[in-house]
C-alpha cells in the first residue's frame, strides 16, 4: 500500500464479523466499538482514522430513505466521498454522539466540500426507526444525512459485508429495548469507491474535522 498508516488491519480478520465486539447502547458492558484484529499499531501515533490494508467494496444495500424512497447505497454514493454508520435512534449516548461530531465537523467544511461529502445513517433498528422516525431524529443533527431503513437481514448483511455486527434489538435486564452493534464508521473514497478508512466511537470532532478535507479528495488521513 502507498499509505503511510497508524494501522494495519489483517484483510482475512476484517471479513469476519466475530471478529468484531459489539456496544449496546446506553450499557456499560466496557465493549468498545474497535476490532480485535489489529496486528500492529505504529508507537505513540494518535491518529483515529485506521486506514485498511484491503479497502472494503460498498455494500450491496436497498433501503428506504427518510422521504420514503428507494435508496441504492452503491448507485446514489457512486464516485461520490461517504461516511456510512450503523445503529439507531433510541440509543441514548454513542450513536448521537458519532453522528453529532462528524455534523458538527462537517459544518466547519467550506461549503463546495460540503456538498460533496455524503453521510448516511442506516438504523438497525428498523421496527421503531421508521422512515419518518429517522427523518425526525436526523433533522436535530443535520437534514442532509441520508437515513435509510428496511428489512433487518438486509441491514445485517450489509453490515457484515463491511465487518460490522449487528444483532437482532433485545429486551435488556430493565426491559428496554437496545440494539447490539459494532459502533465503526467507515469512508469511502470518491477515486475507487472502496471502503479504505475506519474510526471506532473514540474519534472526536477534531479528528473528523482534519480528516474530512481528506477524505472528500479521497486522500490518506
Amino acid at each position: 500500500m502507498l499509505f503511510t498508516r497508524n494501522k494495519t488491519l489483517a484483510a482475512a480478520a476484517l471479513l469476519a464479523a466475530a471478529t468484531l465486539t459489539l456496544t449496546a447502547c446506553g450499557t456499560d458492558d466496557g465493549a468498545g466499538g474497535d476490532p480485535v484484529s489489529v496486528v500492529s499499531e505504529e508507537a505513540g501515533s494518535q491518529k483515529a482514522a485506521t486506514l485498511l490494508d484491503k479497502p472494503f467494496e460498498k455494500p450491496d444495500l436497498v433501503l428506504t430513505d427518510t422521504n420514503g424512497k428507494e435508496y441504492d447505497f452503491r448507485k446514489e454514493t457512486a464516485g461520490k466521498p461517504t461516511l456510512i454508520y450503523f445503529g439507531y435512534t433510541h440509543c441514548p449516548d454513542v450513536c448521537p454522539l458519532t453522528m453529532n461530531n462528524i455534523a458538527v465537523a462537517k459544518k466547519q467544511l467550506p461549503k463546495d466540500q460540503q456538498d460533496k461529502l455524503r453521510i448516511v445513517f442506516v438504523t438497525t433498528d428498523p421496527k421503531r426507526d421508521t422512515s419518518a422516525a429517522l427523518g425526525t431524529w436526523l433533522k436535530g443533527i443535520d437534514s442532509q444525512v441520508v437515513g435509510l431503513t428496511g428489512d433487518f437481514s438486509t441491514i445485517q448483511a450489509g453490515a457484515r459485508t463491511l465487518g460490522i455486527s449487528i444483532d437482532p434489538p433485545r429486551k435488556d435486564d430493565n426491559g428496554k429495548t437496545v440494539s447490539d452493534h459494532g459502533t465503526q464508521v467507515i469512508a469511502f473514497s470518491p477515486k475507487t469507491d472502496g471502503g479504505y478508512v475506519l474510526y471506532g466511537e473514540d474519534a472526536t470532532v477534531e479528528d473528523y474535522t482534519k480528516d474530512l478535507p481528506k477524505i472528500i479528495e479521497g486522500e490518506a488521513p
